[in-house]
C-alpha cells in the first residue's frame, strides 16, 4: 500500500478516535441546556433491523412486509419501481444499482451474511457469460429489506460503496399472532408480465421457549413482455425471445429460548432459478443457427446453512445490552450456457456451460453496551466479520471443430475454430481470507439533542491462485499469477440532532473500499490470432469518501426523509483497450490480436457521483393518502471527462390513495429523464427517452373470510413504450428497438390467507 494512503488513514482513524476521547475528557465544562427538547429514540430504536448492523443507520430505509404485500413487490425490479425510486436493477447482469453504483459496489446481505455478487468478467465482456447473486432470495421468504444508501464502510465492510441491499427473511414470530402458538400464511400469485404463477406458503409453531418456522415457494413463467409486436428471425425481431423459468426456496428456522435473554437457532436456504430461451434473435431461415437450433440457459443456486445467536439484556448490569453472531457456510453457482447446431461455419452441434460459484465459511456479529462516561451518554458498538473463501471459474463445452493442427492455428472453413475456447478455465481456483473489525460510539451529549458518533473499521482482504489443470488448458498459455492482499481503515463521522421528538437531522462524512474480485484480478480469455481479455493482479483497491445532509422526519402518518450527498471515489476498477505501447510493456504485440485486440482491467484515478433524494408521505383521518419521491443523480469521470454510464436518469413518483378498514384504492405516477445522448467513450451504449408511467392498484379484505386479503393492480395504465436506462445502456442495440422495450399493459393479482 502506497505511503501516503496509509498515512490519511492514519490520520483520518486518529481524528475519528481522539473526538470521543475529547469528548468524554472535557464533559463537566459543557453546562446543561436551559431549554430541553424531547429526544428522539436512538436510532436503531427506531427501526426493526439488527442492532449494530450495517444498516443501523440514519441513512437505512425499510420496506416492510405489509409494505411488499401492499405494493405487490416480487423482485427487485420491483422494489425500485416506486417504494425506492433510489434503487434499481439491471436485468441483463442481475445487479442491483444504489446511488449510480452495482454488481461488487454494492453490498447485500441476507440476515446479516455477505451475499457475494458473481460475474464471469470476461466472457461478460465478449457478450456471454455468468452474473448475478443479489438476486437469488426469494421475496415470499422476506420480512423486511433495509436500503442503506451511501458509501460507507465503516461498519458494512468492503462493496458498500453505493451502499447495502439487506434482506432479512421471515422469523417464527412474524407468523405466530398475539396470545398463540401457531401462525401460517399461504399465497398465490399471478403476473402478467411474464405470464408467471407464484405459490407461497409459511407455518410457524411455537413449545414452550421452542420455536420453528417452514417456508417454500415456487414461480413458474415465461419471458418478460415488450411492447414489441413483430414475432420474427434475427434482428428485425420487436417481441422477446420465447423463455420458460422456473424459480423454488425453501427456509427451514429453528429457534431456542434460553434464560437471561439467550437465543440461539438453525437456519437452512435453498434457492433455485433456472431458465431456458429459445434465442430467435439468432437464427435465421438460411443462417448459421436455423430456427430452433440455439437455446440458451441460465442457472443461480444459493445454500445456506448457519448456527444463530441472538442476546437482549434483561438487567442493567449485563456486560453487552444486546448481541447478535451467526456462524454460517454458503454455496453461491451461477451458470450461462446454450445448446446449438450450426449450418453454415462449423457445422454440427455446439454447446457451453460457463459456471462461476463461490463457497464461504465464515462468523459474522456485532454488540452493543451503553455506558455512563464522563457525563455522557455512550453507546458502544462492536462488529466483527470473519470469513474463508473459495471460488472457481469454469467452461465446459463441445462442438464440432476438428483436432487443432500442429501450428495450433485454425486455417481455411475451420478458421473460426480459433475463437471457441472451451473446457477450460479462464480464472484459477482462488482462495480467500476476509478479516473485518469496527467500533463505533454513539455519544449524548448532554441534553442538548446532539449526538456524535465517531467509528472506524479495519478489514484485510487475501487472494491466493491456485493452479489447476482447467486453468492450465487456458488457450492464452497463463502462468500462475501472484497472490493479492490489501488492508483498509475506514473512519466516519457522524453528527446527529433531534430537533423535535420526531425530527432528526444527521451530517456524516464516512470513507468505503472495495477490493478486486478475483475475475478483474486473474481472468485471461482469448489467444493470440484473435483477442485477449485480461485481469490485472496489481490493481489497487476501490476507496471512497462520502459527505452526506440529510433528515428523517415524522413517521408512517406524516414524515419524510431527505439527503443532500457527495461521494469522491478513488482506483475506480474499469475494463479498456490497452494502446500498442502498454500491450509492450506487457509482453504482448496487438497484431497478434487483429480480431480484437487487447483489453485489461485499469483503475481510474478520479470519479464523484452525487446527488439528492427526497421523500415524504401523509395519511388522513378520513383515509386518503398521499406521497411523493425523488431521486436525482449527477456524475462525471474526471479522468475521462465523461459521465459515469451506471447512473440512471432522474426519477419521481406521485402517489395518491385511499384506505377503509376492508378496502383500498390507490395511484402511482412515475416520471423519469432521458439519459445522455453519448457517453463520450464510444462503443456500445443505448440512450433512453423520458418517460411517463401510471399505475393503479387496489386491495380488498372480505369481512365474510378471516385473513383473507386480495391485492390487484395494473401497471403502465396507458401501454407506454420505454426503456429501462439500468438494464439496457450497454446493449449493442443490434436488434430492431422495441426489443429492449420494458412490459407494455400489464396486471398483477395475489390472494394471501393467513391463518
Amino acid at each position: 500500500m502506497m505511503l501516503t494512503r496509509s498515512a490519511h488513514h492514519l490520520l483520518a482513524c486518529t481524528s475519528v478516535i481522539t473526538v470521543s476521547l475529547m469528548t468524554a475528557a472535557f464533559a463537566q465544562d459543557i453546562p446543561a441546556a436551559e431549554t430541553v427538547l424531547d429526544r428522539v429514540s436512538v436510532k436503531g430504536d427506531r427501526r426493526a433491523v439488527p442492532k449494530g448492523s450495517a444498516t443501523d443507520t440514519p441513512l437505512t430505509s425499510e420496506v416492510k412486509r405489509d409494505a411488499l404485500d401492499a405494493r405487490q413487490i416480487t423482485s427487485l425490479s420491483d422494489l425500485g419501481r416506486v417504494a425506492e425510486p433510489g434503487v434499481n436493477f439491471n436485468r441483463t447482469t442481475g445487479a442491483v444499482n444504489i446511488r449510480g453504483l452495482e454488481g461488487s459496489r454494492v453490498l447485500t446481505t441476507i440476515d446479516g451474511i455477505p451475499l457475494p455478487y458473481l460475474s464471469d468478467v470476461t466472457r461478460g465482456l465478449t457478450g456471454g457469460g455468468a452474473s448475478g447473486g443479489s438476486d437469488t432470495v426469494n421475496f415470499s421468504a422476506l420480512s423486511a429489506v433495509d436500503v442503506m444508501k451511501g458509501a460507507d464502510s465503516s461498519r458494512a465492510g468492503g462493496g458498500a460503496l453505493g451502499g447495502v441491499l439487506a434482506y432479512r427473511t421471515l422469523e417464527p414470530e412474524d407468523l405466530i399472532g398475539e396470545g398463540r402458538n401457531w401462525g401460517g400464511l399461504a399465497k398465490t400469485t399471478y403476473d402478467s408480465s411474464d405470464k408467471s404463477w407464484q405459490g407461497a406458503a409459511a407455518i410457524a409453531g411455537r413449545m414452550g421457549g421452542t420455536s420453528a418456522l417452514f417456508q417454500g415457494s415456487y414461480r413458474k413463467g415465461n419471458e418478460t413482455k415488450t411492447t414489441g409486436n413483430v414475432d420474427d428471425y434475427g434482428a428485425t425481431r420487436t417481441q422477446a425471445n420465447p423463455s420458460d423459468f422456473s424459480e423454488n426456496n425453501l427456509l427451514f428456522k429453528l429457534r431456542q429460548e434460553m434464560s437471561d435473554g439467550h437465543t440461539i437457532g438453525l437456519t437452512l436456504e435453498r434457492y433455485r432459478k433456472d431458465r431456458d430461451t429459445d434465442m430467435r434473435t439468432l437464427q435465421a431461415v438460411n443462417g448459421n443457427y436455423r430456427p430452433g437450433n440455439y437455446d440458451a440457459q441460465k442457472d443461480n443456486d444459493r445454500d445456506r446453512a448457519s448456527i444463530d445467536y441472538k442476546f437482549e439484556s434483561e438487567s442493567d448490569d449485563s456486560f453487552v445490552d444486546t448481541a447478535w453472531a451467526s456462524l454460517y457456510y454458503q454455496k453461491l453457482g451461477i451458470m450461462d450456457g446454450y445448446r446449438g447446431y450450426r449450418s453454415t461455419s462449423i457445422i454440427g452441434a455446439i454447446g457451453r456451460e460457463n459456471t462461476t460459484d463461490q463457497k464461504e465459511f465464515g462468523l459474522i456479529g456485532a454488540a452493543q453496551k451503553s455506558l455512563d462516561l464522563g457525563g455522557f451518554e455512550h453507546r458502544f458498538t462492536f462488529g466483527f466479520d470473519l470469513a474463508r473463501l473459495t471460488s472457481e471459474q469454469y467452461s465446459a463445452g463441445y462442438d464440432a471443430c476438428p483436432a487443432k493442427p500442429a501450428s495450433g492455428v485454425y486455417t481455411g472453413a475451420a478458421t473460426a475454430c480459433n475463437n471457441l475456447h472451451t473446457n477450460q478455465a479462464d480464472t484459477p481456483k482462488v482462495d480467500g481470507h476476509r478479516i473485518g473489525f469496527y467500533i463505533d460510539d454513539e455519544i449524548v451529549l448532554g441534553q442538548s439533542g446532539f449526538r456524535l458518533t465517531p467509528g472506524v473499521r479495519f478489514d484485510w482482504v487475501s487472494y491466493e491462485p491456485q493452479m489447476t489443470a482447467a486453468f492450465a488448458r487456458n488457450a492464452s498459455k497463463p502462468s500462475l499469477p501472484g497472490s493479492f492482499d490489501d488492508t483498509a481503515i475506514s473512519p466516519k463521522l457522524r453528527l446527529s440532532y433531534d430537533l423535535a421528538p420526531a425530527t432528526e437531522l444527521y451530517a456524516q462524512w464516512a470513507m468505503g473500499f472495495r477490493a478486486p474480485t478475483a475475475g478483474e484480478l486473474y481472468s485471461r480469455f482469448g489467444a493470440s490470432g484473435t483477442y485477449l481479455r485480461l485481469g490485472n493482479a496489481s490493481l489497487e483497491s476501490e476507496t471512497s469518501q462520502g459527505f452526506e445532509l440529510g433528515a428523517n422526519l415524522g413517521d408512517d402518518r406524516l414524515g419524510g426523509r431527505l439527503s443532500l450527498f457527495y461521494n469522491r471515489y478513488q482506483n475506480f476498477i474499469d475494463s479498456r483497450s490497452l494502446t500498442a505501447a502498454e500491450a509492450s510493456v506487457l509482453g504482448y504485440s496487438l497484431s497478434d490480436y487483429r480480431q480484437g485486440g487487447i483489453t485489461q482491467y485499469r483503475n481510474i484515478s478520479d470519479a464523484e457521483i452525487y446527488g439528492l433524494e427526497m421523500s415524504g408521505q401523509k395519511k388522513f383521518d378520513n383515509g386518503f393518502r398521499i406521497g411523493a419521491s425523488l431521486a436525482a443523480l449527477g456524475s462525471k469521470d474526471l479522468d475521462n471527462n465523461t459521465f459515469i454510464r451506471s447512473v440512471a436518469p432522474m426519477k419521481a413518483v406521485a402517489s395518491l390513495g385511499y384506505d377503509t378498514t376492508t378496502w383500498g384504492v390507490g395511484v402511482d405516477l412515475i416520471g423519469v429523464g432521458a439519459s445522455r445522448d453519448d457517453d463520450g467513450k464510444g462503443g456500445t451504449y443505448f440512450p433512453t427517452n423520458g418517460y411517463g408511467l401510471v399505475d393503479l392498484t387496489a386491495w380488498w379484505e372480505p369481512e365474510q373470510t378471516k385473513g383473507l386479503r386480495i391485492n390487484a393492480g395494473v401497471y403502465n395504465v396507458f401501454d407506454k413504450t420505454y426503456y429501462d436506462y439500468a438494464s439496457v445502456r450497454s446493449n449493442a442495440n443490434t436488434q430492431a428497438r422495441e426489443f429492449y422495450s420494458e412490459p407494455g399493459r400489464s396486471f398483477k393479482i395475489s390472494l394471501t390467507q393467513r391463518f
